[in-house]
């Protein structure tokens, strides 16, 4: 069982700045892609990220020049730096791995971006 844990979420105001982190439960050497996504209340959840096993990324263009996605794989963990913030940006985030066929997801963490 598969098991993604994320941290990092809380208030920031506009222009600021946060870093998400994404810990798995067993090697992310595993997976074949893992990504951010975000929601909002009567949204859709959205791709915010993605990163895979050999480092291709892939950004919505909303986030494109001010977030980053990274891995440390000897911590089985994923990154999401997050700059100049934007209150556009307020959502809970969620971290993904696709382990193909199955996807998983973790719990999510709140990002509130507001002065």
């Amino acid at each position: 069982q598969v098991q993604l844990v994320e941290s990092g979420g809380g208030l920031v105001q506009p222009g600021g700045s946060l870093r998400l982190s994404c810990a798995a439960s067993t090697s992310i050497f595993r997976f074949n892609a893992m990504g951010w996504y975000r929601q909002t209340p009567g949204k859709q959840r959205e791709l915010v990220a993605t990163i895979t096993t050999s480092g291709n990324t892939n950004y919505a263009d909303s986030v494109k020049g001010r977030f980053t996605i990274s891995n440390d794989n000897a911590k089985n963990t994923v990154y999401l730096q997050m700059n100049s913030l934007k209150s556009e940006d307020t959502a809970v985030y969620y971290c993904n791995a696709l382990l193909m066929p199955r996807i998983y997801w973790g719990q999510g963490t709140q990002v509130t971006v507001s002065s």
